[in-house]
């Protein structure tokens, strides 16, 4: 029965012999060749060489989550930032263990982006201060209020998709 091992030259941080069984190479970086006798099961494996493949320049990014985009509202903080804001207003109340409160992070940063200048968005920690959720009769997280001259005007409960929120931006920026 015969064996084969495989081995490339793109330069990674796992055992060799990790490499060819972890992550299963395209065949251009992929050199196949018999094993040597009939030495025990890890002598048998040899590093081979192969041509070098040049390591292509790193793809550009796009941040998709920075937290720096919300800011954080205390109880101390919330007349001043949300209830005196002249710009409409839009806080989103979460918790740290809560994992679909961190789905409603990713799609506010998107729309905290899309809309720098016409709407401030902030973040409330409920577990942190309580008594402001308590004011607002928030029972479950995540929830997104919206606020402006001073006053809730509207909400939306639970992880929802981007053109919900989008909707009831657009809605509160049209009144």
């Amino acid at each position: 029965m015969a064996s084969y091992t495989c081995s490339f030259s793109a330069p990674l941080s796992l055992p060799r012999a990790a490499q060819c069984s972890a992550l299963s190479p395209p065949p251009s970086y992929c050199h196949l060749r018999r094993p040597t006798g009939g030495l025990p099961f890890p002598s048998r494996f040899r590093t081979l060489q192969g041509p070098r493949v040049p390591t292509p320049p790193p793809l550009p990014l796009k941040i998709l989550c920075a937290r720096l985009s919300r800011d954080p509202v205390t109880k101390e903080s919330w007349e001043k930032s949300i209830l005196n804001s002249e710009v409409p207003v839009l806080v989103e109340f979460y918790a740290s263990w809560c994992g679909p409160c961190r789905m409603v992070h990713r799609v506010i940063d998107e729309i905290s982006a899309d809309y720098a200048g016409r709407l401030k968005c902030f973040v409330l920690n409920t577990d942190n201060d309580s008594q402001v959720a308590e004011d607002y009769e928030i029972k479950a997280v995540p929830v997104v209020l919206l606020f402006k001259d001073g006053e809730k005007r509207d909400s939306v409960v639970g992880t929802m998709p981007k053109e919900f929120y989008v909707a009831a931006i657009e809605r509160l920026l049209e009144s």
